[in-house]
């Protein structure tokens, strides 16, 4: 049981970690790979949806690294 959650573990962690670098810093995802500089104060499309991944993948890392701790 420890293996299999260690293993899920590492998979959550390497996409976690793609998941933030995707991310850019103060720009849009499009913006990021070459499109127009348009401003936008709110996630839209597949900017909210890497957001809520990437929350979601933390929640998940955090839940295993604490049923690890206990076993």
């Amino acid at each position: 049981m420890q293996q299999y959650l260690q293993v899920i573990q590492i998979i959550l962690s390497v996409a976690l970690i793609a998941a933030v670098l995707l991310q850019a810093r103060g720009a849009a995802l499009g913006s990021a790979f070459g499109g127009s500089d348009s401003i936008h104060n709110t996630r839209r499309g597949v900017d909210r949806l890497l957001f809520n991944v990437t929350i979601g993948l933390a929640v998940l890392f955090i839940l295993v690294s604490v049923i690890l701790v206990r076993i």
